[in-house]
């Protein structure tokens, strides 16, 4: 397969369509400017729907026979339960017994969990899946075997391809672990809860057909409702709907490396020495092992100082409720919940917000939250010598993981990625990043166990760290003297010609694209 590529503004050659669509190539940071409307779902009437308010229907196969699910459609789905989720295998388990074909996938991320998907690949009810790729369905696209191509796009960039009409949801499943027989439903109670659907609102407010499905039913209302039932077409009741210790575990683990507790503990005197750490700032940090270590740091300078934050961005998990709880931060603006404790102080805490990709993210919207944040704290798989990054593929060329969030937090006033400068004697520092996922000039502050680059593009930094402690180096400096630890500089990687994904930037332009590996595994 020989697709037509042109050059984007960042020097990728990209595809001019995907899966027959025109596509806009990526034009630097802010320079896509949308036009029109809104794209606006069917109109619907209450006299198709029943007086008195229950929308259950028998099953899952029912539903979507109901809905109408044909060849070629669209079918949605999101991932709040992680690891754990049992209701994306059911649906296309259930499609193939209805002898539909050619469906295209829209997840808002897909996990480990849903390798069974991919014999559905393989006999043609699934044609191919936009949405984020972690583990053997990331490997199956690597390797050239998907029909159509895949399509990456941050948690903003995807609600904001939905609002634009650029992807078109038939069907939309959302999995909820409460609902009532008219479709309100909340995922921070029940036997599989798992915090919040933010990740669903889109698919509930813009698809033609909307389906919950639950293994809670509670009687009208369910209360808080996250997702509207006025949205809702059918409601089906599952014995299970998750595994709740694949959704959130007990605990969310800190790093026990003394090298990425270093990496958190300059971060945290990053945040300090820059002038950031001040009553009122806001800070976001993922759930990664560096990253509670980093929040843990933060939280100890902040009790010395009687410091208080205004707000935290989550993911939350349980040393973020420690914090909301001890009064260290005032709110939570919650995305997705990382553990129990996130869940339970969401039910419990009125200033644990649950949030969407619409008020956090959604580039093509009246102002996002991320442009508010004082500093946020991400990671990388790969990052050169311009400050680009990678987040979704490794330096094999194997499509691995997901964006996420990860594109839409770089417009923080602030970004920081802490992050190891070799991984399995690889260096993570490169002459170019594999895949272009972040633009440089939107990363300011890269921090290795070996030192911290400042991007030379914030002067206001450079003079604030201006004779510090922590050992401030330039970028060459510190990749020059990784690469002699590991022996040189990685081989860059065996990749084909075929394009298998395209990589989406937060406007909807295309920012890169994924090629064939070479490497890719085949255990499927």
């Amino acid at each position: 397969m020989n697709e037509k590529t042109v050059q984007n503004a960042a020097g990728r050659l990209v595809p001019v369509e995907i899966n027959g669509i025109a596509q806009v190539p990526y034009q630097g940071v802010g320079k896509h400017r949308p036009s029109g409307r809104r794209y606006g779902p069917p109109l619907a009437s209450c006299g198709d729907y029943p007086a008195d308010g229950n929308k259950v229907v028998a099953d899952l196969k029912t539903a979507l026979k109901r809905a109408g699910l044909r060849d070629g459609m669209t079918i949605s789905t999101h991932h709040h339960f992680r690891d754990g989720d049992l209701v994306a295998n059911a649906i296309f388990d259930a499609a193939a017994e209805m002898g539909v074909k050619d469906l295209r996938w829209f997840p808002s991320a897909a996990f480990p969990c849903h390798e069974p998907i991919i014999k559905h690949l393989e006999n043609g009810v699934v044609h191919h899946i936009e949405g984020s790729l972690n583990g053997p369905l990331g490997d199956y696209c690597s390797s050239g075997r998907m029909c159509g191509m895949g399509v990456l796009r941050s948690h903003g960039g995807r609600y904001q391809a939905v609002q634009d009409g650029e992807v078109h949801i038939d069907i939309a499943v959302i999995a909820a672990p409460t609902a009532d027989p008219f479709g309100n439903a909340t995922g921070d109670r029940g036997p599989s809860a798992c915090g919040l659907l933010g990740f669903a609102l889109a698919d509930s407010q813009y698809a033609d057909r909307v389906i919950v499905v639950t293994d809670n039913l509670v009687p009208f209302p369910c209360i808080p409702w996250q997702i509207h039932g006025n949205y809702v077409d059918y409601v089906v009741v599952m014995e299970c709907i998750g595994e709740p210790a694949k959704i959130v575990s007990g605990t969310t683990e800190i790093t026990r490396s003394p090298d990425r507790l270093l990496i958190a503990e300059y971060a945290a005197r990053f945040v300090e020495e820059a002038g950031i750490l001040r009553d009122g700032f806001s800070f976001q940090a993922g759930a990664g092992g560096t990253a509670l270590s980093f929040s843990i740091f933060l939280s100890d300078m902040m009790r010395e100082r009687r410091i208080k934050a205004r707000f935290a961005r989550g993911g939350s998990n349980l040393y973020l409720v420690k914090m909301l709880e001890e009064g260290l931060v005032q709110y939570i603006l919650d995305g997705q919940t990382f553990d129990l404790e996130g869940v339970r102080s969401m039910r419990e805490n009125t200033n644990h917000v649950n949030t969407s990709p619409f008020t956090s993210y959604n580039y093509h919207g009246k102002g996002n939250f991320a442009s508010i944040v004082d500093v946020v704290v991400l990671g990388a798989t790969e990052v050169d010598v311009h400050f680009n990054a990678n987040v979704v593929t490794h330096s094999d060329g194997r499509l691995l993981h997901g964006i996420g969030g990860w594109q839409n937090c770089l417009f923080s006033k602030c970004t920081m990625l802490p992050i190891p400068s070799f991984r399995d004697r690889i260096p993570v520092l490169v002459d170019r990043v594999t895949t272009l996922c972040g633009p440089g000039e939107l990363i300011d502050v890269i921090i290795t166990e070996r030192g911290i680059a400042i991007n030379p593009l914030r002067q206001d930094l450079l003079s604030k760290l201006r004779g510090s402690s922590l050992p401030i180096r330039p970028m060459e400096e510190i990749k020059a003297e990784v690469e002699e630890i590991c022996g040189g500089k990685p081989a860059p990687p065996e990749v084909g010609e075929k394009i298998v994904a395209a990589v989406k930037w937060v406007d909807g332009t295309v920012i890169d694209c994924v090629r064939q590996a070479k490497m890719a595994t085949v255990s499927w």
